[in-house]
């Protein structure tokens, strides 16, 4: 993950040897009524800070932050994820805390994020997919977004993410019929996505498509190609002089069916809501 960064950082640095680069940061957090990922239901009631770094130059924009999730019953933290004590991994949700960084270059977006979740979990966890105890993963992306050749109040999208290490496997057949075991599932999701700002109030409409292109049994609980996920969401903004201000409702529809006798689930919560198809999501934000 250090040379990744590195890498990064070093292409800016030379595109920038003849220009002047800009320091750039946002801070801000989140308070939100659940937690959804890719139509995924992943925590209730919950508090996310985020804070990132970088540099502009021209067309270039690199950014290197942090972001974290802490609901309001991940005080539990490992509660009942020992074997002696009741063992259910899908009970109880704990603190999540993801690295990324990105480089952006005339509406191309390269870039990776690891996600980490505070559950013993060794935060690097790249070994072996059959050792089933942690939870970590690293996803790379590339995106392309359409902001530098469409009017200001258009935003379209198109992101690839695959997982490439940490705890994303599929199950398969063991001779030996002793232990189960995975092979890497390379989970990926195509996201698509369309924002219309109108300026003058301050609001955004917005709509997504999920996709899933291949069988993904531990990250997203598919056993094929997949239509993942639907969603539509409104934001209305507040710029003051001191910060901006966001309040913002999201809906979204898991569009396939989640089997969990034939599927090996390997994120946290309470079976029923990880499974729920229709979830939905109000929150408010503050960015400096």
């Amino acid at each position: 993950m250090k040379k990744i960064v590195l890498i990064l950082g070093l292409l800016v640095i030379g595109m920038s040897a003849k220009a002047e680069v800009e320091f750039a940061y946002e801070a801000g957090a989140e308070v939100v009524s659940a937690y959804l990922w890719r139509g995924i239901y992943n925590g209730g009631l919950s508090f996310q800070p985020t804070a990132s770094v970088g540099f502009d130059h021209e067309h270039v924009q690199f950014r290197v932050g942090a972001w974290a999730s802490v609901g309001a019953s991940d005080w539990k933290f490992t509660k009942g994820l020992d074997k002696e004590d009741g063992y259910n991994p899908n009970t109880y949700f704990v603190p999540e805390l993801d690295i990324t960084a990105s480089l952006r270059s005339h509406g191309v977006t390269v870039g990776f994020t690891h996600y980490y979740y505070c559950d013993n979990t060794n935060f690097f966890n790249f070994g072996d997919i059959n050792n089933i105890e942690g939870s970590a993963q690293t996803e790379v992306m590339i995106g392309i977004d359409g902001d530098d050749w469409l009017p200001e109040q258009h935003h379209t999208y198109i992101n690839w993410y695959t997982m490439v290490s940490g705890n994303d496997g599929n199950l398969i057949e063991n001779e030996n019929e002793k232990e189960n075991l995975f092979r890497r599932a390379y989970s990926s999701y195509l996201e698509l996505g369309y924002d219309y700002t109108f300026s003058n109030i301050d609001l955004t409409l917005g709509a997504q498509l999920g996709i899933v292109p291949w069988r993904s049994e531990s990250i997203y609980a598919t056993d094929g190609a997949a239509l993942k996920c639907v969603s539509l969401k409104i934001n209305k903004a507040w710029d003051l002089d001191v910060c901006e201000i966001d309040l913002f409702a999201q809906g979204m529809i898991d569009t396939y069916d989640i089997n969990k006798d034939n599927a090996y689930i390997n994120a946290s919560g309470d079976d029923k809501l990880y499974a729920q198809k229709l979830n939905g999501v109000i929150g408010l934000g503050v960015w400096f």
